[in-house]
């Protein structure tokens, strides 16, 4: 066993070598050179670590930081070789991506529906609107936290009454939520800037070292929106390290068991309040922390974005994905992240009127028909789907 485990890290050490001598070879500058090189040898050895099975059975956490890091960096090397509208949609798609976390953990944990996740977003949104038009030196990763504790606060007062709601009154509670935001919004509209909404002060720029990377010709358009695409990246790597100990832990457990069976649960101890409670926390603390990102992204916050409309499609991507699952998040902010960009080609293919009604409300007839098609014939969803698909093929 010892002898296969170092053979096959050998390997992987070699190929790692010979991957980062080949992008050294094709970078445009030695500074890119550096770090390509560095991503695809951390991105070498990293699959080479999570591929040994005794890492996977008596390291479990280890193996979680391994697979994170690894998809972070590569998601990362890629933002320095594709064009800033494609780093631009895979900051939203990460941010989305993040949201979708939480919401599969809610419902497809703990089995609590949520239609107001979107208004979970707008908290996390317009608390970094909010603090950047008062404090706009404070550094990056305090505003997002604070988004992220916004989120988790509103999470819990609302998540307190869901402890007596089930089913389509609590669906009914969240949905209340989501209309009632905007003219929650307004009723603070010295803060908020009402219908308005709010333009930070700054957008947020690379740093000079990341400039560097690109060479003196590159625009601020390329750095910042790869910089963007970078932190959005790293943050969601973070999320989805912690909410893969989460599902595993013992907490995610008694989750699941108060999902299939509350009776069984309350008998073996479980607090169904404090899990209801727990899973509604996390899953507004997620959508907070994601509208925290859309909002460097796109500089402004408006109460528009944040509606009823945009927690529908949240849950239809939790679904389309993969409901209660970490790929199935992941792919439902890479479908989100290029749906826009695919709607715009298939409009002008198309020869529809981009102000017409029909291309207006193209995006939520798309979505409506995949959500249709993965209940029929993918009911566990994508990653569903590609899981069973990959069971069979390993039974031959």
């Amino acid at each position: 066993m010892a002898r296969v485990v170092g053979s096959r890290l050998g390997v992987g050490l070699a190929l790692s070598v010979v991957a980062v001598v080949i992008v050294a070879l094709l970078s445009s500058s030695t500074r890119l050179a550096v770090a390509l090189g560095l991503g695809v040898a951390v991105l070498g050895v990293g699959a080479t670590l999570v591929s040994l099975p005794a890492v996977r059975r008596d390291h479990p956490v280890v193996t979680r930081a391994l697979i994170s890091v690894v998809v972070v960096d590569l998601a990362v090397v890629l933002t320095f070789r594709v064009s800033a509208t494609s780093n631009s949609n895979v900051a939203i798609g990460a941010a989305m991506a993040i949201v979708l976390l939480g919401l599969s953990f809610l419902t497809g944990s703990s089995g609590q529906i949520s239609l107001g996740n979107g208004a979970f977003m707008g908290v996390g949104a317009f608390t970094v609107g909010i603090w950047a038009d008062h404090h706009a030196t404070t550094p990056l990763v305090v505003v997002l936290v604070l988004a992220t504790v916004a989120g988790a606060l509103v999470g819990l007062v609302l998540g307190l009454p869901a402890t007596r709601l089930r089913g389509p009154y609590l669906a009914g509670m969240t949905l209340a939520f989501a209309v009632a935001f905007g003219a929650i919004l307004n009723v603070f509209s010295s803060w908020t800037g009402g219908d308005s909404g709010l333009q930070l002060p700054s957008a947020v720029v690379a740093p000079h070292w990341l400039a560097s990377y690109f060479g003196p010709g590159a625009s601020t358009l390329t750095t910042s929106s790869a910089w963007l695409a970078d932190i959005s990246i790293v943050v969601t790597g973070v999320a989805l390290f912690l909410m893969a100990n989460l599902f595993a832990s013992r907490t995610g457990r008694a989750m699941r068991l108060v999902r299939d069976n509350d009776v069984a649960a309350e008998l073996v101890g479980v607090s169904l309040p404090r899990a209801r409670v727990v899973a509604f926390t996390v899953s507004a603390a997620y959508a907070a922390l994601g509208g925290a990102l859309w909002t460097l992204v796109n500089n402004a916050v408006s109460p528009s974005t944040y509606g009823f409309v945009l927690s529908i499609t949240i849950l239809s991507l939790v679904v389309i994905g993969g409901i209660g699952t970490i790929p199935g998040a992941i792919i439902g902010g890479i479908i989100y992240a290029f749906s826009a960009g695919a709607i715009s080609w298939l409009t002008a293919h198309l020869g529809l009127n981009p102000q017409g009604n029909v291309a207006s409300q193209l995006d939520g007839i798309i979505f409506g028909g995949l959500l249709v098609l993965t209940i029929v014939f993918a009911p566990m969803g994508i990653a569903g789907l590609v899981r069973h698909g990959w069971r069979r093929w390993r039974r031959g």
